[in-house]
């Protein structure tokens, strides 16, 4: 998360693509509602979570270097995997790539 502060506001926005991957260049991320969702937190992978509804499917899969990140576009995910829901948490997506199953975690603000 990047804080801007100028007199009297401070403004708070979420990482984008590009500063992820400028951060870490093999972070494994998509985009989805216009939030970028990171797998391979160790906490996240340690929780028990059980698919919901399907909400997507990624569309477009990232070129090395592009940062300009739409809604249902990753890096690594094959396209076609099925995003769902968890329903136990709001701030997590499920995806199905080629027969594993991989956790996504929200990076908003906080």
């Amino acid at each position: 998360m990047i804080t801007i502060q100028r007199p009297f506001l401070t403004v708070k926005k979420n990482l984008t693509a590009e500063e992820i991957l400028k951060g870490n260049s093999e972070a494994d991320i998509l985009m989805y509602h216009g939030i970028i969702y990171k797998t391979n937190l160790d906490w996240v992978d340690e929780l028990t979570l059980t698919k919901g509804e399907q909400v997507g499917e990624i569309k477009e899969q990232a070129t090395e270097g592009n940062y300009d990140y739409s809604n249902e576009m990753a890096n690594k995910l094959s396209v076609g995997s099925i995003i769902f829901e968890a329903k136990e948490r709001d701030d997590v997506l499920i995806v199905e790539d080629n027969g594993e199953t991989h956790y996504y975690y929200a990076l908003v603000e906080g």
